[in-house]
Parts: structure tokens; sequence; C-alpha cells
């Protein structure tokens, strides 16, 4: 078996995501003030602490969760999700564009991992910035990444051979 070359690798983890570190701080806060807020904190009272530390630990736990593993090689960009979920190869060859664009105009943006949507494929964790790979048949493909320069340049580079 023939070993591939790694030209760009990149793990986004779950629970750094703004979106997830916010909901379960909110929820976690409303759990602890709404424990205070109990006068009588008999055995019902005390759920409600417990419920807040759980989401304290839920949120630091999925920080190691990784999401979105993003592979190029010589001949594909490979992307790689959560456990269950199927690996997605684009193929090099039949790129015909990739540019630098903005993930979204929202503060924050719900993780995403091979969602077809409006004829474009989306591939996110966090950030603000993505790749737009666009292939023969006209698919867009939207991966967002934290190294949007790196990557870009790698693509680039690689497209070209």
């Amino acid at each position: 078996m023939t070993q591939r070359t790694i030209h760009f690798e990149e793990k986004q983890y779950l629970g750094l995501n703004h979106y997830s570190l916010l909901r379960s701080m909110v929820l976690a806060l409303f759990c602890f003030v709404a424990y205070f807020v109990t006068e009588n904190r008999e055995n019902n009272a005390e759920l409600l602490f417990f419920g807040g530390v759980a989401f304290m630990v839920i949120s630091l736990l999925s920080m190691f969760i990784k999401h979105l593993h993003t592979r190029v090689y010589d001949t594909c960009i490979e992307l790689d999700g959560l456990w269950t979920m199927r690996k997605v190869k684009i193929d090099l060859s039949t790129i015909v564009a990739i540019q630098k664009i903005p993930y979204s105009n929202y503060i924050m943006n719900t993780p995403v991992y091979n969602l077809h949507r409006n004829g474009s494929i989306y591939f996110y964790t966090s950030g603000r910035s993505a790749i737009k790979v666009t292939d023969k048949d006209g698919m867009n493909y939207i991966i967002g990444t934290q190294k949007q320069e790196e990557f870009l340049r790698i693509l680039n580079s690689l497209i070209k051979k």
C-alpha cells in the first residue's frame, strides 16, 4: 500500500464553537439562578444545581470531540466527521474554481457536516472564514476553516500541477 502525502490538515472541535459554548453556558446560568432564587431548597431545588454543573461538564467534554477533520492529499480533499459520518472526498482533478469567502454574516452558526442547501454542500464547525470549491458538475463545497490562507495556497498549488 502506498503512503499518501498530507499537504494540509486541520482538526476542528465541536465544543470550541461559539454557538455551543453560549448555549450551554446560558442553560447552566439559568439552572444556577433558578437554584439560588428558590426559597425552600429541598430535593427538587438541588436538581437545578446539579443540572447546571452537568451542562458545564458536558460543555467542557465537548471541547475534546472532533467534529471536522480536513486533509488535503495529492489527489483529493478528504473531509471526515464524527464517528458515524461518512468521509467525503473531493477529487482535485474535478475542481474548476477555488475562492476565499466569509462563511456567514451571522455571529453564531450551527456546526454542520455534509449539509446540502441551495446547490451547495456545507462543512462547518466554527470561525468566520471558508473556502468555496466548485467542481466540474457545478457543485459548490463550502468548507469552514481556521486556516483560510494556508488552505487556499495549498489548494492552488496542487491544482496548478
